[in-house]
Formats: structure tokens, C-alpha cells, sequence
């Protein structure tokens, strides 16, 4: 058994935090980390690509597990190694050793974070569910707040050569006092609950290599030709074990039942468009604001701040709203959010660069808000599907299609806008329309695959 439910969340909420911050708090820090330690472009895309795709690889068999053995000291687990690759990260001396610094804490934050979307699904029902996940994404968006502001202030402060690598410590302390608190507050035994836990590593190996396949010719590495070849391949082979193993009686990555289930399909690929375009977008316009824009990282990191306030404070809004209107309200918060995209790429295309910060922070603000209706309404209209006793399998798999698509998406959006930094005159601006055009493609998608899902109002308060 686990605490009362109100500790539980507030442990679910800080480990939330602890990791959510560290994607938010290290993209101010890329102009001083890439003069530091002569990084090129490529392993920039590497650094900030890594956490998301070792992030999203460990979320799969990390819910299974939590489902099968218990949560609490996966939960421990994933942090102890998310804090102590922080220390590696922070200690680093090459682009490569912070690259695998940045792997270690993905794989870390992947393994806890699975077990705090089963906790919620397991200690809260229905429109309690709802508000928990509201609550969480309210944190998702305050670590957004704090991250580029304590980023730019430690820069500011320590200088470029030492701010940067206290950016990546900055998150050990959230991370040790999580642990402690849930070490004494979580179970720390073993259920087995009486069978033997299948993890799919054969599935979770192709399905890696079919991220790899997709992310390398993104990052300018090998053949893109070859590439294509090699991920066309291994997706088939991974859609034709996947199905060897369900007749044979084993666990495939992702239950039949939840691929049979339309919502679930369709609101798993909403997060995931939504959750790239606005990873990819956000760093586009970090790395704009101090490469062409000649913003400090302090004053870049304000221009975002709004965009996570008006998140945190939309997400507390967002569970009262899919509870009157269901999915239709996603749908339209979609939308609107297509719309400030548009706007967006068409103001960096005619508006002079002097106003770009103000109208770039606008845009953020009005994108923000339309996010929180997103997120966690999404997140429970979808979650709500999973049948009982695969909330943590359902969850791992719902993030980690959210963390491949961001993955590229980060990676893709970084390359255009360093691009063009390196371009003639034009450049940046190029770049920066680049990636938000990108960000608003899949925005389309996203709103297109909400509107096919046309569930009873009900849906999200239902028990599961």
C-alpha cells in the first residue's frame, strides 16, 4: 500500500518537477555550453535530442514494471540515477560525455515518470483523476516558469563557462529531497502480483531503432536513403513481432485492447503531435531570441515565462472544461492554437526584428493558454481507456509516443534554427519560420485527429 492519496500526489508533483525542469532549464544555457566545450551543431541536436528519445525508450518497460512489481522503488530508482547523471553532466568536459551525462538522466526521468501517471490512475477516479492530472500539468508548466529564469540567472551570475554547468545541477536538490520523501512515504515492496513481468526487450529494440532511423538523417548523420530503409524495415518487423507475441501469449508493447480502441488511438496521437510541436518550437524560439535577437539568456528566458503561467493556470481551468463540453473542448483549444502558430510565422516573416521579442513572447502567452486545455484533458479523456490493472503499461505507452515525436521535432527545430544562424543574411529568420511552420504542421495533424474522436461527454468522468 501507498500514503494517503493527497501525499502521493504532492510526490508525484515533485518528481514531475524534477524532471520536467531539466528539458526546460538547459536550452537557455546552449550558447554558453556550445562556446564551452566547442560543440558543434550536430552535438548540440544530440544533447537536447537524448533526454527526450532515452526518456521515451525507458517508459515502456518502466510502466510495465511499475504494474507488475510496484512503483515506489522504480519511482526511487529513476531518480537516485536522474540525480546522479545531473553531477556527471555538470562535471562534463566534452560534447560526447555530456551527451551520455543527458542519456543517463533520460533513462532515469523515463523510469520514474511512468510510475507517477500509474499512481494517479490507481489512487483517483473520475473527475478526481481529472483535477490530479490538471494539477500535474499545472507543474509541468511552473517548472516551465522557473526554468529559463533560474537558467538565466545562474548564467548571469556564474558566467557562461561555470553558469551552464550549475544549470544542469540545479535540479539534485528537487531530485534528493523527492526521494527521501518517498522513500518514507511509498511502499518499497515487491508484488509480483503472481507472474512473471514480460517486458517486449525485442519490441523495445526495434522500436528504438526505428526512432534512431528517423532521428540520425535529422541530426545530418549517415545516408538519409539508408536510414529511410532501415526504419521502413524495422517498423515492419516491429508490427510483425508485436503481433507473434500477442498470439503467443505474451505482452506486446501496447495491449490489443488499446490499439482496438479508437479514442485511444486517436488521443495518444493528438499528444504526441502536440507534445513535439511544442517542445520544438519553444527551444526555435530560445535559441532565436539569444542568436538573432542578441537577447542575454535572462532576458530570453523571461520572454518564455508568460507561455508557462498562462499553461499553469489554463491547466487549472482545463479538467472544469472537458468536463462540460468532452472532447470538443481539445478540439477547439487545437484550434487556436493554429491559429497563434499561423500568426506567428507570419510575424517573423514581415515584422521588423526590434519588435520580435514582445510579439515572439505574445505569441507564447496566447500558445500557452491554449496548451493547458490540452494537455491534461487529453491526457484523461485518453487514460481513461486503459483497462484496470495497465494504467502504468497505457501510460508508458501515451509519453513515450509524446517523447519520439519530440525528440525529432527538438532536434529538427534546433538544426534549422542554428542553420541559419550560420546563413547568409536572413538567416535566422528563415530558420525560425522553419520550425514554426513545422510546429503548426503538426498542430493541423493533432487537430484533425481530435476531431475524428467523437466520444460521449461523459467519457472523462468514467470509472475505469
Amino acid at each position: 500500500m501507498t500514503g494517503a492519496p493527497r501525499t502521493v500526489l504532492v510526490i508525484c508533483l515533485a518528481t514531475g518537477f524534477t524532471t520536467l525542469i531539466d528539458q526546460a532549464i538547459l536550452t537557455v544555457a546552449v550558447p554558453a555550453l556550445r562556446s564551452d566545450l566547442g560543440a558543434s551543431p550536430s552535438e548540440i541536436q544530440w544533447i537536447l535530442a537524448i533526454y527526450s528519445l532515452a526518456f521515451g525508450l525507458a517508459l515502456v518497460p518502466a510502466g510495465r514494471l511499475g504494474d507488475a512489481v510496484g512503483r515506489g522503488r522504480l519511482l526511487v530508482g529513476g531518480l537516485v540515477l536522474f540525480s546522479g547523471a545531473a553531477v556527471l553532466g555538470a562535471l562534463a568536459t566534452s560534447p560526447w560525455a555530456l551527451v551520455l551525462a543527458r542519456l543517463l538522466q533520460g533513462i532515469g526521468a523515463g523510469t520514474a515518470n511512468p510510475q507517477v501517471i500509474g499512481l494517479i490512475q490507481d489512487q483517483f477516479t473520475g473527475v478526481a483523476r481529472n483535477r490530479a492530472l490538471g494539477a500535474y500539468a499545472a507543474v509541468a508548466s511552473l517548472s516551465g516558469v522557473v526554468a529559463p529564469v533560474v537558467g538565466g540567472l545562474l548564467l548571469a551570475v556564474a558566467g557562461p563557462e561555470r553558469g551552464w554547468r550549475l544549470v544542469m545541477a540545479v535540479n539534485i536538490p528537487f531530485g534528493l529531497v523527492t526521494v527521501l520523501l518517498a522513500v518514507r512515504r511509498l511502499t518499497m515492496r515487491g508484488d509480483r502480483r503472481g507472474h512473471r513481468v514480460d517486458l517486449d526487450l525485442a519490441g523495445i529494440a526495434l522500436l528504438s531503432l526505428v526512432t534512431i532511423a528517423v532521428l540520425l538523417p535529422v541530426v545530418g548523420a549517415g545516408t538519409p536513403v539508408v536510414w529511410i530503409v532501415v526504419g521502413i524495415g524495422s517498423l515492419g518487423a516491429l508490427v510483425v513481432w508485436e503481433r507473434r507475441l500477442g498470439r503467443r501469449g505474451g505482452t506486446p508493447l501496447v495491449l490489443p485492447a488499446l490499439v482496438r480502441s479508437r479514442g485511444f488511438v486517436l488521443g495518444t496521437f493528438v499528444a504526441m503531435c502536440w507534445f513535439g510541436s511544442t517542445l520544438g518550437s519553444s527551444v526555435a524560439i530560445t535559441l532565436s531570441l539569444q542568436a538573432w535577437l542578441g537577447l542575454s539568456p535572462l532576458a530570453a528566458g523571461a520572454c518564455m515565462v508568460p507561455s508557462a503561467v498562462a499553461m499553469g493556470l489554463a491547466s487549472a481551468l482545463g479538467w472544469r472544461a472537458v468536463g462540460r463540453w468532452g472532447r470538443m473542448s481539445v478540439t477547439a483549444a487545437l484550434g487556436a492554437l493554429a491559429v497563434v502558430l499561423a500568426g506567428s510565422v507570419a510575424a517573423v516573416l514581415v515584422l521588423p526584428a526590434g519588435v520580435m521579442p514582445a510579439v515572439l513572447a505574445g505569441s507564447q502567452l496566447l500558445a500557452g493558454a491554449a496548451g493547458g486545455l490540452i494537455t491534461a484533458p487529453n491526457q484523461g479523456l485518453t487514460l481513461a481507456l486503459a483497462p484496470s490493472g495497465a494504467h502504468g503499461l497505457a501510460a508508458g505507452f501515451f509519453q513515450v509516443s509524446q517523447r519520439i515525436s519530440s525528440t525529432i521535432c527538438i532536434a529538427a527545430c534546433t538544426g534549422a534554427v542554428i542553420a541559419g544562424s550560420g546563413a547568409a543574411a536572413g538567416g535566422h529568420r528563415a530558420g525560425l519560420v522553419l520550425a514554426l511552420g513545422l510546429a503548426l504542421a503538426l498542430v493541423v495533424v493533432a487537430l484533425v485527429a481530435s476531431a475524428l474522436d467523437r466520444r460521449p461527454l461523459a467519457a472523462p468522468t468514467e470509472v475505469v
